[in-house]
């Protein structure tokens, strides 16, 4: 809530995976979306390293000494989780990124209602309504993998954590599990997003609400090329 205030004249996203799915869905310039993920990343791995620099005397202690640092699965002290996502141990790799997944197409879902003005919309509550539908997911989905729904809030602290001796396990947990907070986000926002507009957007700037869902917009320059090239000079 509060970096979506702080944020807000930017678009607020704070999440590769949200700008990925306004492009796709809203019009959002792709040219700029290399710069807002890269932003978002650099952005959580300041706030990690902020963390840690406040908490290094109390990770000293509870890790056993200021030279150990271990992630979840590996030690019975780690503190690894403080910084990113690692999935209970029982869980398959199909139920962890099921969970990734669903979790992110109701996040994409959600933002997109609460956004659209054209059906009931939160307005300028839009931050505070947002603060209830994360707390609703990861009080609801987020016991199993730790809910990141959001590649640069997992990925960016997971890096920092290795770079500051954490180790190869920050990628080695969980069976190589740190790929499913990069991917899954992606495809769940994708899919909340289509499933918003396919059944309640309205919007003509979505491609869903275009000519053959947006299969007719995305062929038709190819096409327009392809009849100008044949035409006689």
């Amino acid at each position: 809530m509060l970096g979506v205030y702080v944020s807000g004249s930017s678009g607020a996203h704070i999440n590769p995976a949200v700008t990925f799915a306004h492009c796709v869905f809203r019009g959002f310039p792709w040219r700029k979306f290399p710069v807002y993920a890269i932003s978002q990343i650099l952005g959580a791995m300041c706030g990690a390293a902020i963390v840690y620099g406040n908490y290094k005397s109390a990770i000293d202690v509870f890790e056993g000494g200021p030279g150990i640092r271990t992630v979840p699965g590996y030690s019975s002290t780690a503190t690894g989780g403080i910084f990113c996502t690692y999935p209970v141990d029982f869980m398959t790799k199909t139920g962890q990124f099921f969970s990734e997944f669903i979790a992110s197409a109701i996040l994409m879902f959600m933002i997109f209602a609460l956004k659209d003005d054209g059906n009931l919309g939160a307005g300028h509550l839009m931050p505070l309504a947002l603060f209830f539908v994360i707390f609703g997911i990861g009080a609801c989905f987020g016991w199993e993998t730790g809910y990141a729904i959001n590649l640069a809030r997992d990925f960016g602290p997971r890096l920092i954590s290795y770079m500051l001796g954490y180790g190869q396990e920050v990628w080695k947990a969980g069976n190589y599990y740190f790929w499913v907070p990069m991917v899954a986000p992606f495809l769940g926002c994708i899919f909340g997003a289509w499933i918003y507009d396919f059944f309640l957007y309205t919007g003509l700037d979505s491609p869903v609400n275009t000519p053959w869902m947006g299969i007719k917009r995305l062929f038709g320059p190819l096409h327009r090329r392809s009849v100008a090239l044949q035409s006689p000079v």
